[in-house]
């Protein structure tokens, strides 16, 4: 070695590529999701299984579609199929109802639900749109149209919904899964719209996460912790009940989730499980048994699992107005505990109001006359 070598390499500043994580070559037309190679079926999408996308890079993919659509004019649609690995074939797989697909040079997700009505196209979208901004804005990604599928002349209608999504920094194995979470928000959403039956079945069918950024109302209600065993806890959950039981609609309380305030009210900022208790069902019935009267037609009080965790859900169904008003032993007044008072709550928005002594009075003055008719049968009182 002379005296001017080193046997230290030199930085010759430039910078290798890594190898992208989904390719497409164009001169065979094949695919690669990692190390592997996935062919297109016989309409020209690529086939990947789901266990193909964890690790693959949504901006790779996005370079391989528009190198694809620069050679064939079209960006293939990358379908996914969930079937067991050892019977995948990516030409003869089911597919699954989310897709990525390019769409005006950008990346998008392609949701597909089933419908039994054909509704309006623009009304249905416009529906979606709504619904869809709290879960979409939390991900970064934007509503871009919804349509139903023109090639079924029958129900159930295929409705796709078209996401327009940022790839930077996404996995496609991440972005899969928020695909899932827009089908089952959709699915749900029958009529456009979150309803207390359907809230309860995402909470139960362990998405609750989905509700994120959903506003609280007049018919939904989240606490971030257990109500405790003291007497202020158990009248603070008699209330929270009495509250949706004098409702028109009846309503959720949700246990373990947070919100945060924003212009106008409240809104959920995340899942905050308790500590699981298979005890604590039955001691939430127990205390309503005590302190609510009458008992309430339908309440159901469910723990739903998460791992160690869980969510508590407390179901309200709308009750007969012949029930109302529902009561409270016991009451909160300026922070002290009232025991031997009765409490009358209901919802109104996301807030709690109290039931005034001449409702109350017109409640009771309609009953009695209509036992002065004969109109209720006086057992039933």
């Amino acid at each position: 070695m002379t005296a001017h070598q080193s046997s230290t390499p030199i930085d010759s500043g430039v910078r290798v590529r890594p190898r992208p994580t989904v390719r497409f070559d164009a001169r065979n037309g094949d695919w690669y999701l990692g190390e592997r190679l996935r062919r297109c079926d016989g309409s020209g999408n690529v086939v990947a299984h789901v266990d193909d996308l964890p690790g693959c890079s949504a901006s790779d993919l996005l370079r391989a579609m528009r190198r694809r659509h620069a050679y064939y004019g079209d960006g293939a649609t990358l379908l996914i199929s969930k079937v067991p690995v050892g019977f995948f074939d990516d030409e003869e797989s089911p597919v699954g109802a989310v897709a990525f697909e390019l769409h005006d040079n950008t990346l998008n997700l392609d949701v597909t639900v089933l419908f039994d009505d054909l509704d309006d196209e623009n009304e249905v979208s416009g529906r979606f749109s709504s619904a869809l901004a709290p879960l979409l804005r939390r991900y970064r990604m934007t509503f871009s149209s919804a349509w139903p599928d023109p090639d079924y002349v029958a129900p159930p209608w295929p409705w796709h919904v078209r996401v327009t999504l940022s790839p930077r920094g996404r996995d496609l194995g991440e972005l899969f899964r928020l695909g899932q979470d827009i089908g089952q928000l959709v699915r749900a959403m029958t009529d456009g719209k979150l309803t207390r039956v359907t809230a309860g079945d995402l909470v139960r069918g362990g998405h609750a996460h989905v509700l994120i950024g959903q506003p609280e109302g007049h018919w939904l209600d989240v606490k971030s912790q257990h109500y405790d065993a003291s007497e202020h806890g158990q009248i603070s959950l008699a209330q929270a009940v009495a509250r949706f039981c004098n409702a028109e609609s009846g309503g959720l309380v949700v246990i373990g989730m947070n919100t945060k305030k924003v212009p106008g009210g409240e809104e959920i900022r995340g899942l905050c499980p308790v500590p699981r208790d298979n005890r604590m069902v039955r001691r939430y019935e127990q205390i309503l048994e005590r302190r609510l009267f009458p008992p309430p037609d339908g309440l159901a009080v469910e723990a739903v699992a998460m791992g160690e965790e869980m969510l508590v859900l407390i179901d309200v169904p709308p009750q007969q107005e012949e029930l109302k008003p529902f009561l409270v032993h016991g009451a909160i007044v300026d922070g002290r505990i009232e025991g031997a008072f009765i409490s009358i709550v209901r919802r109104r928005g996301e807030a709690s109001i109290p039931i005034t002594a001449p409702m109350i009075h017109s409640t009771l003055a309609a009953g009695r006359g209509l036992l002065r008719r004969g109109e209720i049968p006086r057992q039933e009182i």
